[in-house]
């Protein structure tokens, strides 16, 4: 059964170019993954401080994967010092 994530970032203002690359790096290597089916990401117009990830996962398995991966991890260690908040995830429903 099909995954569906919608993530919400907010960066310090200070680093929002540098949350960016970051974020664009995360693009690269995920959607080399075998369970990733979308991994797409968004700057909103309104505030450049907000990225948004809407990804897709073919299963709990293929996310659970992807969760481990050493450069995900990485990414959360780092990017407590770029983020702003927490960043929010929520799991959804195509309908």
């Amino acid at each position: 059964m099909e995954i569906y994530l919608t993530v919400i970032l907010k960066s310090k203002v200070e680093n929002i170019e540098i949350l960016k690359n970051k974020l664009k790096e995360l693009v690269s290597l995920s959607t080399k993954e075998v369970a990733c089916l979308q991994y797409d990401l968004h700057q909103s117009k309104d505030d450049s401080s907000v990225f948004i990830f809407h990804e897709t996962w073919k299963d709990q398995s293929g996310l659970e994967s992807h969760n481990n991966q050493g450069y995900i991890k990485e990414f959360f260690e780092i990017s407590k010092t770029l983020l702003q908040d927490t960043p929010i995830v929520y799991s959804t429903s195509r309908i």
